[in-house]
């Protein structure tokens, strides 16, 4: 009989071929959000209000250039705003949150700046001075306190507007008496840095050199450093103005009054 053979059942044959099932397309690779954090939050208020500062400035002016400087403005307010950057993504870099473990300032990151001067003083009252480190801010005028609890100091330091101020805890990493006192940051701080100052007699017995070798990451980066260098804050003129004035407080006991600002008396 038809369907049977051998006395074994079989199937009729379909009519008509079961379709091929068609191939969904595969997913396209997912694309990386552009929309992604990648600033810091220090960083991201700076790039804001200085994004603002300069939108304003360019649209007061009707040129072309002061529409290139509007340009920049309105990008670093959306830098700011969105907390994303493009050439930070490009490049991989992401400072929106501390590293928790790294002491000091991060290979291939931050400012580095040194600095020397010549005081007519012995290398051991220079010393003894400055590891008095709530001394400091006698002659470094970026700094507002510090405070010193064993090997371990916390520092509270203006930052470029709008910020206001930064605050920070480090270690000591050197400390000889009349050679050299070095410093860095603990894991997590705002402001990353670490530094060493040197003293040694100068040549002829004249006095003694003071020698600064600072690195540091200001709030908003290396953005930061750039719009403190625009508005007149460089870092490397800020130390040599800060060895200037320990110079002058270390020599003649005061410093004299700038600005409007009463002097300040070491005795």
């Amino acid at each position: 009989m038809p369907g049977h053979r051998n006395g074994h059942h079989t199937q009729p044959a379909t009519a008509q071929r079961d379709k091929p099932r068609q191939q969904e397309p595969s997913p396209a690779p997912q694309e990386k959000k552009q929309s992604q954090v990648n600033v810091g939050q220090v960083e991201r208020v700076v790039s804001a209000g200085a994004g603002l500062l300069l939108a304003l400035l360019g649209l007061t002016r009707r040129s072309p250039a002061g529409v290139a400087v509007a340009a920049l403005g309105a990008g670093l307010v959306y830098r700011g705003a969105t907390g994303h950057c493009p050439i930070y993504g490009a490049l991989g870099v992401d400072t929106s949150g501390p590293d928790p473990d790294r002491k000091g300032v991060a290979p291939g990151r931050g400012v580095h700046v040194i600095r020397a001067i010549t005081i007519e003083k012995s290398p051991e009252e220079l010393y003894a001075f400055w590891r008095r480190f709530d001394n400091l801010p006698r002659f470094m005028r970026h700094l507002e306190s510090v405070t010193e609890d064993g090997g371990k100091s916390r520092w509270v330091a203006k930052a470029p507007a709008p910020v206001g101020t930064v605050a920070w805890d480090a270690e000591l990493t050197a400390d000889e008496q009349g050679k050299q006192i070095g410093w860095r940051s603990l894991p997590g701080a705002t402001v990353a840095t670490e530094g060493t100052v040197r003293f040694h007699r100068a040549t002829g017995d004249r006095g003694t050199v003071v020698r600064v070798d600072l690195r540091y990451d200001p709030p908003g980066g290396t953005l930061g450093s750039w719009l403190a260098w625009l508005f007149g804050e460089e870092p490397s003129l800020q130390v040599a103005e800060d060895l200037r004035r320990f110079k002058q407080l270390m020599e003649t006991g005061e410093i004299s009054g700038t600005e409007g600002q009463p002097a300040h008396r070491r005795f």
